[in-house]
């Protein structure tokens, strides 16, 4: 997640198979400057239990 910093996309499109992973680097994200967009899940394995978190988040204006 430190690189993400480094490299300062304007945009994050993160995509999880494990939700707690994806709350952990949101705080990670949010400490850098960026806020949550949107958040859901997609169920790209419907014959499992197994779903994927996606979020989108993006670097908040820096004022000059």
């Amino acid at each position: 997640m430190c690189e993400i910093g480094r490299i300062g996309p304007s945009r994050i499109v993160y995509v999880s198979c494990h939700t707690a992973t994806l709350a952990r680097d949101a705080g990670m994200l949010e400490r850098q400057g960026y806020h949550c967009l949107a958040a859901g899940v997609m169920d790209m394995f419907p014959h499992t239990m197994h779903v994927e978190s996606i979020a989108v988040f993006e670097r908040e204006k820096q004022c000059r």
